[in-house]
């Protein structure tokens, strides 16, 4: 227990859930249902409370962060907590690590985290093994000693895919802690606390709210004293979400089953089309969820003309909306120089899977 803070005492999470998860992300996170109750939890806009309930100010908990939190939580089967971005959940979880702990993590991974990672290694804060994810035996043998296995399944942009039950089972065996960054999968497809993760990383901004409007993140713990640890490191650090950014994320959840679905199917349809494309050297994409890569014969500059040519395609960062976006990734001067500079990253949207064809097809034939 964090001293001088009422932190939450959360119910355990349950080994299975009630209804799947196209049901449970509807459904949680409601008020309880009563004559004239509303059926969508309301915008609390409030940073202070009357004292003597649960709440007291709103960097340690709000209603509206609660409902979001409930049903986040819902759906990767542990105790949730969210933060004001991705980035500050991702320190949340590295806040809690012992000075000179050894992490073990990806080659590729989202930037943001890479670089960090990287500059705390730097200055001695951590001793950082770098792994492919892809390679199981390889991750095994980094475990031993370590603290902790940061792994992302699909890797981004990669799309690398790890043997999550392997790979947890060895760094528990070396007494390491293991975080899951579960953005690309989403818990619609893929839920890691089930296969032994300690942690589940989300941006919140990605497919979970899915409309491109908002930043945040959340972490995931299937120990729920864990989880009342992570919930200190954002009262101490001051990362909170908006009540109005989580209403979003909230309203945004509600569809993510729907979203995914059809983003999936766009996905296999048009990746299989690209295999065959004169301008494509490689696909990346292991066959599942909405997120590919492909790599141009081209080099860097084939990859910026098919990003400043397509229309219907939003060239822009992120991933995970309605809309498809693409990025050639090497643009971005910290992205790891293990990624290609002719690969560009696709999130595929709900658009008709034949205007998106027409659009990206036609940008691809200008290459050639």
């Amino acid at each position: 227990m964090l001293r001088g803070y009422v932190l939450r005492r959360y119910a355990a999470p349950v080994s299975q859930p009630l209804w799947s998860a196209e049901t449970v992300a509807v459904v949680s996170g409601r008020p309880a249902p009563a004559p004239d109750a509303p059926v969508n939890p309301p915008i609390v806009p409030a940073s202070t409370f009357h004292a003597g309930g649960p709440y007291g100010y709103a960097r340690e908990w709000s209603p509206t962060s609660e409902a979001l939190e409930d049903a986040i939580g819902a759906l990767e089967q542990g105790s949730a907590v969210t933060f004001s971005s991705g980035m500050a959940a991702a320190n949340a979880i590295l806040d809690l690590l012992p000075p000179g702990a050894v992490v073990v993590a990806p080659s590729s991974a989202y930037t943001g985290v890479a670089v960090r990672l990287r500059e705390l290694a730097g200055i001695g804060r951590i001793a950082l093994r770098i792994i492919e994810v892809d390679d199981t035996d390889a991750v095994v043998d980094a475990c031993s000693g370590a603290d902790l296995l940061w792994i992302e399944s699909p890797t981004n942009p990669l799309l690398q895919e790890a043997d999550l039950p392997a790979c947890i089972g060895a760094a528990h065996a070396s007494g390491a802690r293991v975080v899951v960054d579960n953005t690309f999968a989403t818990p619609v497809l893929q839920q890691p606390l089930t296969m032994g993760a300690d942690l589940v990383l989300h941006s919140v901004t990605k497919a979970l709210s899915g409309h491109s409007d908002l930043l945040m993140g959340a972490v995931v713990a299937r120990d729920p004293e864990l989880a009342e640890q992570v919930r200190g490191r954002r009262v101490l650090l001051g990362a909170a979400p908006s009540a109005f950014d989580c209403y979003l994320a909230l309203r945004g959840l509600r569809t993510l089953a729907i979203r995914i679905e059809r983003s999936q199917e766009n996905a296999r349809l048009l990746t299989g089309r690209l295999v065959d494309h004169p301008a494509v050297s490689r696909v990346r994409y292991p066959g599942w969820g909405s997120i590919a890569s492909i790599e141009l014969h081209g080099g860097a500059e084939a990859a910026d003309q098919l990003c400043s040519t397509v229309r219907l395609w939003i060239h822009a960062t992120s991933l995970g909306g309605v809309e498809s976006l693409l990025e050639r990734r090497r643009r971005w001067p910290l992205e790891s120089d293990v990624v290609p500079e002719s690969l560009v990253r696709l999130s595929f949207g709900i658009e008709a899977a034949e205007d998106l064809w027409q659009d990206l097809s036609s940008a691809l034939d200008a290459l050639s």
